[in-house]
This record gives C-alpha cells, structure tokens and sequence, in this order.
C-alpha cells in the first residue's frame, strides 16, 4: 500500500508544479515584476510548506534529528541536484541582484545557523542546541529578507510598467491554478514524505539518516519538479529564484519557527552537514558568476557532488 501511496504522490507533485509555475509566472506579468521575485516569494513559499509542515510536526513531536536533518538535507539536495538537473536540461539564466544579494544571503544564514548551534564550542555548554532564542533571531533575520525583497519589487514595478501583458492571462484564472498547483504540490509532497519514511524505517535506517536522506529528499521534491518544469518551460529565473528564496526560507523561517516551538538538540555529525552546504553556496556562487549563468557542465558538477554527498552521509551512519 506505501509503494501505490508513493506513486500516487509523485503524480500529484509533477501535475501541481505544472500548474503552479504557469500560475506564478502569469501573476509575475499580472504584477510587473520580475519573475525571480516570484521564484524567491510565492514560489519558494509554496514548494518549502512540506518542509516547513514535517519539520515543525517533528519539532512538536520532539523529534530534533528529523527537523533538522530534513532542512539541512533539503537545502544540500536544492543546491545539488535540483541546480544541476534544472542546469543540465536549460542553462540557468542568473540575475545581477543574486549574484550580490540573494546567494550571499543564503550564505549569511547557513552561517547564523552553524554560530547559533554551536553551544559547546562557543560558550562551554555540555550540549548544543537551537534554542527558542535562537529560533527568534532566524525569525528576525526572515523579517529582514522579506522587507528587501518586497522594497525590490516595488522598484521593478517602475521599470515594467509599460510592459505589455499577453491576451487572455487574468488574475482570477491564474491564482485558481496557482492555488490548485500548490494543494497538489504539499499534498503530493506528503504522501511521497510519509511513505517513503515508513519504507526506509522498515528497511532498519536511522532518525538521523532518515532526516538527511529520505525525508529531505521527499520534501525538496516540490523544488525539484518545479525548477525542472521552469527549465523546461525556459522560465530560468523562476527555477533559480525558487531554489535561493527556498533554502532561505528553510533555514530562517522553518528552523525559526520549530525551534521556536521546542528547542532542537543538535547532533554533532550535522556540523560537517552544515559546513557542506556553506561550501556549496559559495560553488554555487562561482558558478553563477560565470557568464551569468549556470551552464550544463556547472549543473553535472552539482549533481554529481549529491551523489557524493549520499555516499559519504550513507558510509557515515
């Protein structure tokens, strides 16, 4: 029954990311604003909520290493094979303002977390924790994100407000089909999280792995078939938007909200985890500096660096 559950999940996924980035490329013209805003908003929001719904369940239920294996893996897995399989199948279109702002930024808030979480070596502490304090701060600093993104999209307005908008895309339709992608999108993603967990316990693997692996992978789904259906449908700045605004969000928003509800013990294997994903960042980085662009050869790269990555974190465990 968990194997038909498990399909049944993939479909709802692939057909609501169709749905959501048609939508949300749509209400992009509606506004006139550029799409990488509603790649790093709007859609970054809506493929992060199976994140941000199993974390903050696992949180609730106490269950740290799932919480936090789930955004730490999610995160390594956006960075890796979603870049590089959105790359591979159309080189990735990267605007000025990432490349100074957006990418620094996810690197800025891996490096908050790896501050925040390190209670022993930092103050001495006989364990490391992301404490409801802590939880504020990456709150504080999403707050912050938000407020530029949103002054940003206001400055665009004036520069594409003489854009013309293709006949037939209204608002009504377009949210009803953003909204409609969105509930396959979290429902397919639930469906494919909760029963590809229940495999893997059954296959004896454990909470830690099951979190870096299993479930960031069945979460960071949503990101992969929608930067996939972007790259497809050649809208670049959706998918590479999505990606950036996505693991922003994880970290500041789902971390920050589910250590805010219940301090997470930290697992000392997940410091290399983290250190992993700031490397990853700053490759991402250089590669996007080149030509403006994230090319097929950059993408192999990166998803050739998961496969590496699942070794090493499989062998470790």
């Amino acid at each position: 029954m968990e194997y038909l559950l498990l399909i049944i999940g993939f479909g709802l996924l692939i057909k609501g990311a169709d749905y959501f980035v048609d939508g949300a490329s749509n209400i992009a013209r509606l506004l006139k604003i550029p799409s990488i805003l509603i790649g790093l908003t709007i859609v970054a929001f809506g493929t992060s909520s199976p994140e941000a719904t199993v974390s903050i369940i696992a949180s609730f239920e106490g269950n740290a290493d799932v919480a936090l294996g789930n955004v730490i893996g999610s995160n390594i897995f956006n960075l890796t094979a979603v870049v590089g399989i959105a790359a591979f199948i159309y080189p990735l279109k990267v605007e000025t303002e990432t490349i100074r702002k957006e990418i620094p930024f996810t690197l800025l808030a891996s490096a908050v977390l790896l501050v925040l979480m390190s209670d022993v070596m930092l103050e001495g502490l006989s364990g490391n924790f992301i404490t409801r304090s802590d939880g504020l701060v990456f709150l504080l600093f999403f707050a912050i994100f938000m407020y530029y993104v949103i002054e940003v999209a206001f400055k665009s307005r004036e520069n594409m407000k003489d854009e013309l908008i293709p006949e037939g895309v209204t608002w009504g339709k377009n949210i009803l089909i953003t909204l409609l992608g969105l509930v396959g999108i979290v429902f397919g993603g639930d469906l494919v999280v909760s029963n590809a967990t229940e495999i893997a316990y059954q296959w004896g693997m454990s909470e830690t792995l099951v979190g870096l692996t299993i479930v960031a992978v069945g979460t960071s789904l949503p990101e992969l078939v929608t930067s996939i259906t972007a790259a497809l449908k050649k809208e670049s700045e959706i998918a590479l938007g999505n990606i950036v605004g996505s693991n922003i969000f994880n970290i500041l928003f789902v971390l920050g909200a589910a250590s805010a509800i219940s301090p997470l013990a930290v697992d000392n294997k997940v410091f290399m985890d983290v250190i992993i994903m700031m490397v990853l960042t700053v490759l991402l980085l250089v590669f996007s500096r080149t030509n403006f662009r994230v090319g097929k050869r950059e993408g192999l790269i990166l998803a050739i660096s998961y496969v590496v990555y699942l070794a090493y974190i499989i062998l470790r465990n």
